[in-house]
């Protein structure tokens, strides 16, 4: 029953995240709001709700280690998982906003996740707080920026939802939210009862299985755009991801509920990982051909991505 629960509790959370995005950037267009800053802004926060939603779940239920394996676990799959598959598919090309703005950005975030949590295994309301402004502070440096160099605004934004009528919006706000705090609670079940079961911590079940879920949408996104030879999923958009999901799943989160670490290999282990493959990215771009991620490195950047995974239930 648990691995059913997991997998109707991710269908219910990838449902629930599509139906949101719908209704948030329907919204959006009703309230006179640029595509840009819909993009950057409104898409990034809706595609978070998933995360968002397990950890305040896993957080008010007790199992606070669940709220930041999912996070944690989440960002090394963006980079080394998704990223990597993308890079074996069709080699990325990497801009000078990564250099300057999104990989320090994502460093401080982590760098301070860490931090937080080491001085005394608590990320409490004070520091979620911090995480949540900081975040805010990025989309207002990203947005200005992007205003300042004429950027456009992303394509894969649906203009037709300009049209969507109230009587939608506000239903797909509703099943949305509520598909989502459903699968949200069958996931959080179903992961604590097969970490029961294999004998491992809610931990590990966490950073592998949770984890690995809730980055589904952004593998398949990123996949099927790889194979048709279209734009594949940016780099930006990754590193804009894990920015988000520690800015605004941990602080939201955090400032609800203080989350308690009770698995300490979260931060002699796996917060590591999540740091090391981030910071690995700017070798990866630059060496051997520069301001370009390979084929090889993305086969590295799986290949780290199995390993972490294999490290993970082996202890």
């Amino acid at each position: 029953m648990s691995i059913f629960y997991i997998i109707i509790g991710l269908v219910l959370l990838v449902i629930g995240g599509d139906l949101l995005v719908r209704s948030s950037v329907s919204l959006s267009f009703k309230l006179k709001l640029s595509k840009l800053v819909i993009g950057m802004t409104v898409v990034s926060f809706a595609t978070s709700a998933p995360e968002l939603i397990v950890s305040m779940q896993s957080a008010f239920s007790g199992h606070p280690d669940l709220a930041l394996s999912n996070v944690i676990g989440s960002n090394i799959a963006n980079i080394a998982l998704v990223l990597g598959v993308t890079a074996l598919i069709a080699p990325l090309n990497v801009d000078m906003e990564f250099f300057k703005i999104n990989w320090p950005k994502m460093m401080i975030a982590s760098l301070l996740l860490y931090l937080f949590l080491q001085n005394d295994l608590i990320l409490s309301r004070l520091e979620g707080g911090f995480l949540l402004l900081l975040l805010v502070v990025f989309v207002i440096i990203i947005i200005y920026r992007a205003r300042k160099l004429h950027k456009s605004a992303p394509e894969d934004i649906d203009e037709s939802l300009k049209e969507s009528p109230n009587y939608k919006i506000i239903l797909w706000l509703v099943l949305g939210g509520t598909s989502l705090w459903f699968g949200s609670d069958l996931l959080v079940k179903g992961a604590t009862d097969l970490a029961i079961t294999l004998g491992v911590s809610e931990r590990v079940i966490g950073v592998s299985m949770v984890a690995l879920g809730t980055s589904i949408p952004e593998l398949a996104a990123s996949v099927i755009a790889a194979l048709k030879k279209e734009k594949a999923i940016s780099l930006g958009n990754l590193i804009g991801s894990n920015i988000f999901n520690i800015g605004s799943v941990l602080g939201i989160t955090a400032l609800i509920k203080p989350i308690h670490v009770q698995d300490v290999q979260l931060l002699h282990s796996d917060i590591f990982w999540m740091m090391g493959i981030a910071a690995a990215l700017v070798p990866l771009a630059l060496i051997p051909k520069r301001y370009s991620i390979s084929r090889f490195e993305g086969f590295l950047l799986v290949g780290s991505y199995v390993l972490f995974i294999y490290l993970s239930f082996a202890k």
